[in-house]
């Protein structure tokens, strides 16, 4: 069984466009491109890896596109449309033809609007998705749980991922109500979990293994093996932890699982959900 990142970035570093990565994360603010992240994957014994976008525009999905060009470790791409769009099922049509184009995202958590998901607009394009063989992403905070429970339930048919367990108030220790809703949305039977971009959500200085394993077992309780896999969340998480540490986490976590579990969470799954 293949290993693979489910969730990771790439970017030529635009202090304009990239306005979200503050001098905070300067870690970050730099070109990360597929030859760094080859050899990153290959250090941690990973084969592959699925690239997500992380600009609003189809300018990215082209970029990201031809990153996968003599770089066939980039299995799949997760781009983004203007699901609101008039002409939304011509560019669905128009990336069905793009074989490595498997899904989209929108980047809901920074929507004043935090039922945005739930406007017909949106879950007009949504509910075409399905018919070209696309996933979704599921990007929010915790506040916005709710009205993704209500966005997959109007969709059955449609395969869903939450992208970073929601990223909980880790730092702050929060859990209950963001427990009780994941909970909820995993009982959706279309709805998948990636196990990612927790070390950012905690305290960047200070965390230990420990400090994800009450967040982890909220989603393994509520998903269950066979609907998580694993993300590094590459680059991102390089703010708080490098990539063995990240997936460290997980490895420790899963080591009481079978190994067929433990292949799934780190390949299985994401090449079942995204069709790679």
């Amino acid at each position: 069984m293949q290993k693979i990142d489910a969730h990771q970035h790439f970017w030529v570093f635009d202090p304009v466009r990239d306005s979200w990565i503050t001098d905070d994360m300067s870690a970050i603010q730099k070109n990360f491109l597929p030859q760094e992240l080859k050899y990153v994957l290959h250090e941690n014994g990973m084969d592959g890896c699925v690239a997500v976008q992380a600009d609003q525009s189809e300018e990215q999905n082209s970029f990201l596109l031809g990153l996968t060009e003599g770089n066939d470790f980039i299995k799949g791409i997760v781009g983004w449309v203007d699901l609101r769009a008039e002409n939304i099922e011509d560019r669905l049509a128009y990336y069905s033809h793009t074989k490595l184009m498997k899904g989209f995202r929108h980047v809901l958590q920074g929507e004043a609007n935090r039922a945005l998901m739930l406007e017909p607009d949106f879950m007009r394009g949504i509910s075409l998705l399905n018919k070209y063989g696309f996933t979704y992403d599921i990007l929010i905070f915790p506040d916005q749980l709710k009205y993704a429970e209500k966005l997959v339930r109007q969709f059955p048919d449609q395969k869903f991922v939450l992208d970073h367990i929601a990223k909980p108030y880790i730092k702050d220790g929060k859990i209950d109500t963001w427990a009780a809703e994941i909970d909820l949305l995993a009982r959706q039977e279309n709805v998948w979990c990636k196990v990612s971009g927790m070390v950012t959500e905690a305290d960047w200085h200070n965390w230990t293994n420990d400090t994800f394993k009450r967040y982890l077992d909220v989603v393994f309780n509520a998903f269950g093996p066979n609907k998580l896999m694993f993300g590094s969340d590459w680059p991102v998480c390089l703010i708080a932890g490098q990539y063995a540490q990240v997936k460290g986490i997980l490895s420790d976590y899963c080591a009481a699982l079978s190994p067929s579990e433990q292949n799934a969470i780190f390949g299985g799954n994401a090449i079942t959900f995204y069709n790679l």
